[in-house]
């Protein structure tokens, strides 16, 4: 009932900057919350940021401070402005929809992934 549509992944240098964007369709009436998941193969997928429809931002230890998360109810999207990136943040970065819950079932959408290198 919710698809999920990112954009902005690449190839950034250390140090470098990028935005990844995430627009949410279908059903949107029902999210609650988006935000992003990232994962480097072989390890499992850890929460980067996330942001309720209040506007409340949560962030991982690790990206605090270079990371900020923002949303736009209007529009529905998503947003990861990405600064002073390190290889350490290389990792497929996907975003997710928080659909709420309802009897008892938590309601989870997912987009499809976008690739994050950061090399020199």
């Amino acid at each position: 009932q919710v698809q999920l549509v990112e954009s902005g992944g690449g190839l950034v240098q250390p140090g470098g900057s990028l935005r990844l964007s995430c627009a949410a369709s279908g059903k949107i009436g029902s999210i609650v919350a988006m935000g992003w998941y990232r994962q480097v193969q072989g390890k499992h997928r850890e929460l980067v940021a996330r942001i309720t429809r209040g506007g409340n931002t949560d962030y991982a230890d690790s990206v605090k401070g270079r990371f900020t998360i923002s949303g736009d109810n209007a529009k529905n999207t998503v947003l990861l402005q990405m600064n002073s990136l390190k290889p350490d943040d290389t990792a497929v970065y996907y975003c997710y929809a928080d659909g709420g819950t309802i009897a008892t079932m938590a309601y989870e959408y997912w987009g499809q992934g976008t690739q994050v290198t950061v090399s020199s």
